[in-house]
This record gives C-alpha cells, structure tokens and sequence, in this order.
C-alpha cells in the first residue's frame, strides 16, 4: 500500500502505521470474514507512548467485565449519580483532569481522564484484581499483545507496538473477546445530542462517543478522513498516535508517533486516511 509511505514524510522522529482489513469485498460489506494485516510500514515493533489510545483498551476490558458479570454498565461508578456506562461514554460530569464534577451525569459531554481513572478504579475494586493486571488478562494476554503494558493511569499510560495495536483492530472488525451486541453497542452513540470539545478540534455539536470510543458521525473537523464513513470509530492521543476503524470500508489503521500532536497531525492525518481508503478500494 502505497499510501502508507507517506508516514516517512511527517516531521516526527519515528513513526510506524499498519493496516487490517477484510481482503474480500463482499464479505466485508456483509461484516464477514477474518480481518488480516494487510499492510505495515515503519518501526512496528518499536514501542511507543499510546496517550488516550490507551481508553479503547481500557473499555474494552471493562465491556468484558460487563460480560462477564463483574459490573454492570448502569451501576454506580464515579461521581454521585453517575455510572459505568456515563465514566464510558465521558458523561460523568468529571473535570478534564481532576476528581471534580462539573456538571451533572448525562447532560454534557466532558472529555474527562480522571472518568476513565475512576472506571479503572471501581473495575479494580469490584473485582479485586489491579486494574493494569485485569487489562492483561482479559484483553492483552487474549489477543498475543505482548509488547503492550500499562505502567499507569487507565486514561493515558499505556505503551504499545503497531504490531499489537493491529492485533486489537482486528478484534474491533470482527470481535472474539466481546460478543458482536456489545461491540456494536460500544460503537453506537451513547447518550445522542450532547455537545462539547473535541479535543485538538474545538466545539462538536453533537460530539458524539459510544462507550470508549469517539464515532466519527458528520464531525467537522476531525482528524479521519473526508471519505471515512460516520460509523467509523476509535481515538487519538495526544503523543501523535491514532487508531481508527470504519465497519463500511471491513478495515481499520493504527499510526503511532513520538511527535506530540499538533497541526502537524491535523494537517497529515486526515489525507493519510484518505489515500489508506482508496488504496483499500482498489484492492
């Protein structure tokens, strides 16, 4: 894919991108088959600080508990009134940055870490086992993520390879770990028309989040691409790293740097995804 070099001509010291995808077509319009990496360029095994792609590895070892029966997402977690499902969808009315509420749950979207920090820990607390030690073993360990580790807070502190993180798109496009309706739960809007800040892209009206994950919707400006379909879904960090999936395309990317973001990202990414997705039509 020659859409992937282009990663060699953004101005950060190292970079690497990968990409899964569904190699038929038909199958992936009908949501089938197995996703592969199709494509890699970069340091892929190099290990890179993930910011707030460290949220859908969080999530999703907190859907897995809801599977599991450790919590559930309408229980009690966080500030008063809040539950696991508002910490997830960052409707918990917590400050950015602080154990503070702001306002209250479910009236505004609040890009919050310490939401996220406050799921980890109640999913810690209610299952007894470190919240680093449960992502291990229900996420990491499962999907061959051995590169990945989580050396602090659950909103931002994961380190990862594009090796490993393609191994979780993967299992974004076609879930073992979760059952299909709890994905596709997860990658639905969870609490419609609330607005608020995109990071990095200032006022979204609606900014739209499922549980973990930012859905992309008719966003404007956004940091996918301008033929990304809304359903597409994932998150950015603030370390310049990316991971995406779009259900329409059966294909997901991951692009992780060591430039923190800025209008460098802003200016690249959004036709990096571009030229990804043509690359894919093509076949």
């Amino acid at each position: 894919m020659n859409s992937l070099r282009m990663i060699d001509n953004w101005p950060v010291p190292n970079a690497a991108a990968a990409v899964v995808s569904r190699t038929d077509t038909a199958e992936a319009a009908a949501g089938a088959g197995t996703p592969t990496v199709t494509a890699t360029h970069g340091s892929t095994g190099r290990r890179f600080a993930l910011a707030s792609v460290t949220k859908p590895l969080t999530a999703y070892a907190a859907l897995i508990a809801v599977e599991e029966g450790a919590v559930e997402l309408d229980e009690p977690a966080g500030p008063e009134g809040s539950t696991v499902r508002h910490l997830l969808a960052h409707t918990s009315g917590l400050a950015f940055d602080e154990d503070r509420p702001t306002a209250a749950p479910g009236t505004r979207r609040l890009y919050s870490n310490a939401g996220f920090e406050a799921l980890g820990d109640h999913i810690a607390k209610v299952t007894e086992i470190p919240f680093p030690q449960y992502l291990h073993e229900a996420v990491l360990q499962p999907l061959g993520m051995t590169s990945t580790d989580l050396p602090g807070s659950p909103a931002k502190d994961a380190v990862s390879t594009a090796d490993d993180l393609a191994a979780f798109a993967a299992e974004l496009l076609a879930p073992r770990l979760l059952s299909r309706a709890t994905l596709d739960e997860a990658t639905t809007v969870a609490f419609p028309g609330l607005k608020g800040i995109l990071p990095g892209y200032g006022n979204q009206s609606p900014n739209d989040w499922g549980l973990g994950f930012e859905i992309r919707d008719g966003k404007s400006p956004h940091w996918t691409g301008s033929s990304s379909s809304p359903r597409t879904f994932g998150h950015f960090g603030q370390s310049g790293t990316f991971l995406w999936a779009d259900p329409d395309a059966g294909a997901a990317c991951v692009a992780l740097t060591d430039r923190d973001f800025g209008q460098w990202a802003v200016d690249a990414w959004p036709p990096f995804t571009d030229a990804v997705l043509v690359d894919l039509r093509r076949g």
